[in-house]
């Protein structure tokens, strides 16, 4: 698959290449979001060398950073290094001796830290001395967040504070779905989104294969010999430290337990003892913790967890709890399996899609900017599932998502728009001072010659979401 977007923090790696007196990167994000590709085009752009390092022991490990180094600095690699210490103090003399700036680019640094915890220490030296009167040009770049807050992050770390760039590389935004996939139409869109979300190695897997959603899922994750059947347990083994003693929440959280209480029972574990595993999960971008509209952030009385990836969402409420039926079956018995889950799986991806998209969104820009919206629930009460107050604190929008498999036409709109206007507000709303009220209905596709507004309700399409116009082509057959 072709290099997508990531300009922007192209030109912030790019500006630091040109920065005459050198510096540091740090670069982190979550598995297979596609930092290594960042990496890679970003060294051979900038005639510098990209290192990555694996588990293995200091003294391999150091071995084979200098053998890649010797590709710009040739005869690095013809002498063996005792410490870290020594290594970088030769690379700063070779790299200033052969003028070369770097980029250097250490990938995977958690890897190193793990098996030498003096790196840390080591590498704050060197980037305040000798690479600093070298004026090289550093990147450090680790999957494991945990990991890489503890190194440079955090407040107490040792390299904290001497980055020139921080990168937090996060999954690619849903407008270039189609960019990968081809001009598919916004149910499709919206299918691939549930099925993949924005993480780039899967798209790469799935792109490809030029067939529906649910027979790119059969073939990469549901059969037992595809490539991410397993693929949830390999990135929480490749955490460092490994991350398995959180998989029994993403179990209870995937199977419908969203509250701490309901995690807790679920697990037969006290609810006091799931504080670090939710906060690991929430650092991993695998977890996102939920307050309702008008409840203080930190509230915890009404706060809801849920896997904020679709891709984990999906393997945690299909393959894990049918692994033996999906081992033992046909694909008509796997499509089967998936069928149960998906038309719920593809209304949380829409509600997703729009809550992170909702600023865009074309049809509302006329009424003013938002802030970023949050969800409203309330014991038996209706829920909403966007609501966002103006920039300007005069009104406020209410929404709902609703994924429905067909594009709708005038009479459907009409009738989903006098429901919305007849639902109540949400509590915080209707307690407060009035205010203008914004009603909008999120629909993946309308009729072409469907009305947009309908009384007091917009409704906002997928198209209008991503700004950009989709193809009519349907792929995506039930699954």
């Amino acid at each position: 698959m072709r290099f997508l977007n990531r300009d922007d923090e192209l030109a912030r790696l790019d500006g630091l290449a040109k920065d005459r007196a050198g510096g540091l990167a740090v670069v982190w994000g979550r598995r297979r979001v596609g930092k290594t590709r960042l990496l890679v085009e970003w060294a051979k752009r900038a005639g510098g060398v990209y290192t990555v390092a694996d588990m293995s022991t200091p003294d391999v490990q150091r071995r084979y950073f200098a053998e890649a180094i010797a590709e710009r600095l040739p005869g690095f690699a013809d002498v063996t290094y005792p410490d870290w210490g020594r290594l970088f103090e030769r690379l700063a003399r070779d790299a200033a001796a052969q003028r070369f700036r770097g980029p250097i680019v250490v990938d995977e640094l958690p890897y190193l830290a793990a098996s030498s915890p003096e790196l840390a220490s080591v590498l704050q030296r060197w980037i305040d001395h000798a690479a600093r009167d070298a004026r090289l040009v550093v990147a450090l770049a680790g999957s494991s967040q945990r990991m890489m807050q503890g190194l440079v992050l955090d407040g107490a770390a040792p390299l904290f504070g001497r980055a020139k760039v921080a990168l937090k590389i996060a999954p690619l935004a849903p407008e270039h779905v189609v960019d990968a996939f081809g001009a598919l139409g916004p149910i499709d869109v919206v299918q691939t989104w549930a099925a993949w979300g924005g993480v780039p190695r899967y798209w790469e897997l799935a792109a490809p294969l030029r067939v529906s959603v649910d027979k790119q899922l059969d073939a990469l994750v549901l059969d037992p010999n595809g490539p991410l059947h397993s693929e949830a347990e390999r990135v929480l083994l490749e955490e460092v430290p490994a991350a398995t003693e959180v998989r029994p929440v993403l179990d209870a959280i995937g199977a419908g337990a969203h509250r701490v209480s309901e995690i807790a029972g679920r697990l037969g574990r006290p609810a006091t003892s799931l504080a670090r595993p939710l906060e690991r999960l929430s650092g991993m971008d695998l977890v996102r913790r939920e307050v309702p509209y008008g409840e203080p952030a930190r509230s915890g009385k009404r706060s809801l967890y849920r896997i904020d990836d679709p891709f984990f969402r999906l393997w945690f409420r299909v393959v894990a709890p049918h692994r033996a039926a999906l081992v033992a079956g046909s694909p008509a018995s796997r499509a089967a399996v998936l069928s149960r889950h998906w038309d719920a799986l593809c209304g949380l991806a829409w509600e997703d899609l729009c809550r992170t998209q909702l600023l865009r969104a074309r049809p509302l820009a006329r009424l003013g900017a938002f802030q970023p919206p949050q969800r409203w629930w309330s014991g038996n009460a209706p829920e909403w599932d966007l609501v966002a107050d103006s920039v300007d604190g005069r009104s406020t929008l209410v929404g709902e998502s609703r994924f429905v498999r067909r594009v709708l036409g005038a009479r459907e709109l009409e009738a989903e728009a006098r429901r919305l206007t007849a639902r109540p507000l949400p509590t915080p709303l209707a307690e407060r001072d009035p205010k203008t009220i914004v009603r909008a209905l999120f629909v993946p596709a309308t009729a072409p010659h469907a009305p947009r507004r309908i009384g007091e309700v917009s409704i906002v399409t997928c198209a209008d979401l991503l700004g950009r116009r989709l193809g009519t082509r349907a792929r995506s057959r039930r699954a």
